[in-house]
């Protein structure tokens, strides 16, 4: 069985280096290639800096895949170029499709059904943005919201979820 990992936490959490760690452990393949699918875009010079610290970060044995909407096709090629992928973010990969006016329904079930046969182990990182304060205005309800349901996807369809606070992991499943 092909193993499939959630890494959920808040911001600063320790995720994506949780997650890192976690698929750098895995005994892959002949090519011992790894692939970091991203799903952030550089709108700003400081996201523009987040992205080059998280490439420099990682070794050579990395690919870096960039893909902001059509994240399950972009899987698919990254698996066949790596042993394992990392896909980080769930959250960034969501709110582009809202702030593209992009349906849901679609990608998520795209997602969930490379998740039921995935073609190499996968890790996904995403924020948990449920335990704060009710945001004040509609956008920011309806992405926390939406964030919540495809955690609650994904984390129904893969082997393992993990919760990190202040770095440390706490198995949920």
């Amino acid at each position: 069985m092909t193993p499939t990992l959630l890494v959920l936490g808040g911001a600063r959490s320790g995720k994506s280096r949780y997650a890192q760690g976690r698929i750098e452990a895995l005994p892959v393949g002949s090519s011992g290639r790894l692939a970091y699918l991203a799903t952030a875009q550089a709108f700003d010079a400081e996201m523009a800096e987040r992205i080059a610290l998280h490439r420099d970060d990682r070794g050579p044995r990395w690919i870096t895949v960039e893909e902001p909407v059509d994240l399950a096709a972009a899987i698919c090629r990254a698996a066949s170029d790596a042993d394992a992928v990392l896909i980080d973010c769930l959250t960034l990969w969501l709110s582009n499709l809202m702030l593209a006016d992009r349906d849901l329904d679609g990608p998520i079930a795209d997602l969930r059904a490379v998740l039921a046969a995935p073609p190499c182990p996968l890790v996904l990182v995403s924020n948990e943005v449920g335990l704060g304060i009710v945001p004040d205005n509609a956008l920011a309800r309806r992405f926390r919201d939406e964030a919540g349901r495809l955690n609650q996807a994904v984390a129904a369809t893969v082997d393992e979820v993990q919760f990190l606070a202040a770095g440390l992991p706490l198995k949920l499943k």
